[in-house]
């Protein structure tokens, strides 16, 4: 059987690889995907919403099915133009529908979603330009610090956290009137700061039946200590320590569950990934976030836990069988440090060589902005490679990770040494 990886980073490398140890496996094919992907299938060059492109490879190469990395094609539809085309339908395309993936596409609809189904998020409102004195208002009313996020896609980037208020009517002029974000904060939602302990989760889903995969905090800032800019993630860490049993089962009832339920009453069509972004409140879950795919660098850290047989689990969705199916956890802790470009999340050089690959033997290596540029692997992107190590505890998989990241270099490079510091 056939696969396509629709991606470049190291979330589609890790999902990848873990497709290719598939016994249902014949192929894997990566549109665009990177140096590390080219190693275990074969890259095709193109554009992630290129939906035309797409259907010409499954239908030249005998696709089976279809992995959707990265969030803009999943928001822009791809799962209803396989859906609504006779020589695709029968594709089994792993992404929601165009609805469905409007609870990532929309804040706002997220929040109403939410409010809807009872789910547990954070106080909130919604503004446009039209209405921006009141947006103010609003502000005036509210305690510090001040959350501001951009309604639509700001590639992870859209959230601003204010401690002051005369800045965060300045930042709210910025997103609203100078378009900070483009047309993503044409609208801005203005919610409540919960003050907590954030975690990821991710449920793999038919839209009816689900199965829970294992939690992972992620780490945004770029600074040690959590300091300075937000990026698309500097690290991960899975399990996580703080959710034990009663927390999970909290999460499950109060959030899982009605997000399923939700989704069916909504007649929203979904196969695919649903990553709940969670922050633990004395004792108690809220959702911060929706999005419809698996997160990265989380990726890096829950895929390699998954013993299970990926592709079988995927081939199950459609089956009666996924909800007998069980999935088998690696029990050790997976970390994994971003290896990032100099300057990043602000401008960095490209094409830098990326030296001592071939020495790292005890950690898994997933390229997420690398090429190959006349015979050299060389940088392509501000996260260029996630260096995913197993332990016993959490320190002891940190502690592997930066021994085998002290035998990598590229000019510029920078990680954070603090992954795991907070738990």
């Amino acid at each position: 059987m056939k696969v396509l990886v629709i991606g470049s980073g190291g979330r589609e490398h890790a999902v990848a690889q873990s497709i290719v140890k598939s016994k249902n496996c014949s192929k894997v094919f990566i549109l665009p995907g990177n140096a590390g992907t080219a190693t275990i299938g074969e890259n095709i060059l193109g554009d992630v919403n290129d939906f035309k492109l797409i259907k010409n490879i499954v239908l030249s190469n005998q696709i089976s099915v279809v992995f959707v990395g990265p969030e803009d094609p999943i928001v822009n539809g791809i799962y209803d133009f396989f859906k609504q085309d006779k020589l695709l339908k029968d594709v089994l395309i792993i992404a929601p529908g165009k609805t469905a993936a409007k609870l990532e596409g929309s804040k706002d609809f997220a929040k109403i979603f939410m409010s809807k189904n009872k789910i547990p998020t954070a106080k909130y409102s919604t503004f446009a330009k039209e209405n921006i004195e009141q947006a103010y208002t609003f502000l005036d009313g509210m305690n510090p610090p001040y959350v501001l996020k951009a309604d639509g896609l700001a590639a992870g980037k859209g959230v601003l956290i204010i401690d002051n208020i005369d800045e965060a009517k300045k930042e709210l002029d910025n997103m609203l009137l100078k378009n900070k974000f483009g047309k993503a904060s044409n609208r801005v939602v203005i919610e409540e700061f919960l003050d907590g302990i954030e975690l990821s989760c991710f449920v793999l889903t038919n839209g009816k039946d689900y199965k829970i995969l294992p939690l992972a905090k992620d780490y945004k800032k770029i600074g040690e200590g959590d300091t300075g800019l937000n990026t698309g993630g500097m690290g991960a860490i899975s399990p996580v320590p703080f959710a034990d049993k009663e927390f999970k089962m909290k999460i499950e009832d109060k959030i899982i569950k009605p997000t399923i339920k939700g989704i069916q009453n909504e007649g929203m069509q979904y196969t695919g990934f649903i990553f709940i972004g969670l922050i633990k409140v004395k004792g108690e879950p809220y959702v911060i976030e929706y999005n419809v795919r698996m997160g990265d660098p989380e990726t890096e850290v829950v895929f390699p836990r998954i013993k299970s047989d990926i592709l079988a689990l995927f081939l199950a969705l459609e089956t009666e069988t996924f909800p007998l199916l069980q999935i088998d956890i690696d029990p050790r802790v997976a970390s994994t440090v971003m290896l990032v470009s100099g300057g990043y999340p602000l401008a960095y050089e490209k094409n830098a060589p990326i030296i001592g690959l071939d020495d790292v033997s005890e950690s898994l290596v997933f390229h997420a902005g690398s090429k190959n540029l006349n015979n050299k692997t060389v940088t392509n992107g501000g996260r260029v490679l996630a260096i995913t190590s197993y332990g016993s505890t959490i320190n002891n998989a940190t502690k592997n990770c930066y021994e085998e990241i002290s035998k990598i270099f590229f000019e510029g490079m920078y990680y954070r040494k603090d992954i795991g510091f907070d738990l």
